[in-house]
């Protein structure tokens, strides 16, 4: 007796540009979909799925899985790198729905914003940024920056948070040399589920308040100072060494991680709720 071989049904989805289409949240659902209603067979699907979780460029291998498993696309640490490699990796990343690109220059923005439209440029934080797709907005955030020239760091603090869903509460220049420009702000900065504290000189802020809120404090030592404050070595180890409960630091000058850090506290919170 001759077994007659059974057809696959033939694939009715349309293939991906490239990798990072099929596997942002909503090819995949598509991918998924397909596969349960017998329009793709699970072979098919399944050698798609091998192909997605990077995308290799000549120069670097973009993770498009960075976003399922972070709730976050990866983000493009612009310093060592061309104009033209950050416009590429920014091109790619884009399909995600949000871009964000630290320590980035002007030549950096110009190159990226002809492969991602609608990019924009902060200045202040040196950040290239886009929203595409924004996420509902949540609060619990508060950044605190002991003196304008801190701004910076608290900037891209700032900026990475909001881009990650959240309202930011800022409250600048409250530094220790005049308290009482902190203490109008405490019944705002006790509602906060964590607070990013961003000075520089010798560091003392994040101890400060950590002593006055309940929150989680961040931590982030600037190198803003003379001399001795060793670029920021000095805040580093001031806030390593804080006597207060519940005082976290990060690398001297990172807005970013701290910013990244609260984000993902806070998301912990507002879920729990």
């Amino acid at each position: 007796m001759i077994k007659r071989k059974t057809k696959h049904p033939t694939p009715t989805h349309t293939p991906p540009t490239h990798a990072g289409q099929a596997l942002a949240e909503p090819g995949l659902r598509r991918l998924l979909a397909q596969v349960a209603a017998g329009q793709l067979p699970v072979d098919d699907a399944l050698e798609t799925l091998k192909m997605l979780g990077s995308e290799e460029l000549e120069f670097a291998s973009v993770d498009h899985h960075r976003g399922l498993r972070k709730d976050f696309p990866e983000v493009i640490y612009c310093a060592g790198k061309t104009p033209s490699q950050v416009a590429a990796i920014a091109g790619k990343l884009a399909v995600h729905g949000r871009v964000l690109g630290t320590r980035a220059t002007k030549q950096h923005f110009n190159a990226a914003r002809k492969t991602v439209p609608g990019l924009q440029y902060h200045q202040l934080a040196r950040a290239i940024w886009w929203e595409g797709n924004v996420p509902p907005k949540t609060h619990g955030i508060a950044i605190v920056a002991a003196g304008t020239s801190d701004l910076a760091v608290a900037e891209e603090a700032a900026l990475t948070a909001e881009l990650m869903g959240n309202h930011v509460q800022r409250v600048y220049d409250v530094g220790v040399a005049g308290l009482h420009r902190l203490i109008r702000h405490l019944p705002q900065l006790r509602q906060a589920n964590v607070v990013v504290v961003v000075a520089g000189m010798e560091g003392a802020l994040p101890s400060v308040l950590g002593g006055l809120v309940a929150a989680p404090i961040i931590a982030v030592p600037t190198s803003v100072g003379y001399g001795t404050s060793f670029g920021g070595v000095a805040a580093l180890l001031g806030m390593l060494n804080s006597c207060a409960s519940g005082v976290a630091v990060v690398n001297i000058d990172n807005g970013f991680g701290a910013g990244y850090m609260a984000a993902a506290i806070n998301r912990r919170c507002t879920h729990n709720h």
